[in-house]
């Protein structure tokens, strides 16, 4: 169990500081339904990410009766990594320059008017949906196959512990609008343009060490 967790925590880290699930928190807190969006956006995320890295653990690690994982989930492993290196190659092209404003996604503007079943609705969009996060995600339900094999109950706490530590990026601005009142407002709207301006780069340095990861772990694993 507890190779399980030590090795899909660093891609949990990886979505769990993933920027624009963040910043659509903070859009959500400064709107008109702020706790009721927030959290349902909160909830989603995490049920979400739960269930599809339990699933990817649960079809990965069907494993032999020798409890190892099998072979081609170490191989998947490397094409996840790789997959990885790719993305993270483009997030890097696509950064903006110096002096450039980033282009912030059209779905953002739409925010301020959404309902809590619209906001739990992104939060499955952008977890698990998104590609970036997918791959992430999937990176991580195959992890911990290849180290927890065919121990179903080491994948099923891999699986909430990844969701818990992944999620802790999306539930920090919530407990930074509980916990400061008034300042709240200008303390997230600091984070949420840092974040936005910063995006491809965070998003470029994840991927490339997270793929770098999955390939030495995976070719480890053979």
């Amino acid at each position: 169990m507890g190779a399980a967790i030590g090795q899909s925590l660093p891609v949990a880290v990886g979505v769990l500081i993933s920027p624009l699930p963040i910043v659509a928190v903070v859009l959500m807190l400064v709107s008109g339904r702020a706790r009721a969006n927030a959290f349902a956006f909160l909830t989603g995320w995490f049920v979400a990410l739960a269930v599809v890295v339990a699933l990817v653990a649960t079809l990965a690690g069907a494993a032999p009766e020798s409890g190892e994982a099998p072979a081609w989930a170490s191989w998947l492993e490397i094409v996840l990594g790789a997959g990885l290196l790719l993305l993270a190659a483009k997030s890097w092209r696509g950064r903006p320059r110096a002096g450039e404003a980033p282009t912030a996604p059209t779905w953002m503007a739409a925010i301020d008017g959404f309902t809590p079943a619209k906001a739990l609705g992104l939060a499955v969009l952008l977890g698990v949906v998104n590609p970036k996060n997918l791959l992430l995600v999937v990176s991580g339900g195959t992890a911990i196959a290849t180290a927890a094999g065919g121990d179903t109950s080491a994948q099923f706490v891999a699986s909430v512990v990844f969701a818990v530590v992944a999620s802790i990026g999306v539930a920090a601005p919530v407990v930074i609008y509980l916990s400061t009142g008034e300042r709240a407002a200008r303390l997230l709207d600091e984070l949420k343009t840092w974040m936005i301006q910063q995006n491809a780069t965070i998003m470029a340095v994840l991927l490339l060490v997270l793929g770098a990861k999955m390939i030495g772990d995976g070719i480890s694993a053979l």
